[in-house]
């Protein structure tokens, strides 16, 4: 037979790290997703590209 003090304090062990986790969670959702960082930095690639695509404009002196 298990002590019913041992079965609480697992149960409120589990709890507190169920919490934690939702926690963790929680907080990764705020961050950010990496997907956004991801399409920021290829389309600045795409706009590098474009610029280095096209020829550079001649000033004439005059």
């Amino acid at each position: 037979m298990t002590n019913p003090a041992v079965l609480l304090a697992l149960h409120d062990a589990r709890a507190a790290d169920l919490r934690a986790e939702a926690d963790a969670h929680r907080l990764a959702g705020r961050a950010g997703r990496p997907v956004e960082l991801r399409a920021r930095l290829g389309w600045a690639l795409v706009e590098m590209g474009l610029r280095l695509a096209v020829p550079p404009k001649r000033v004439l002196a005059g």
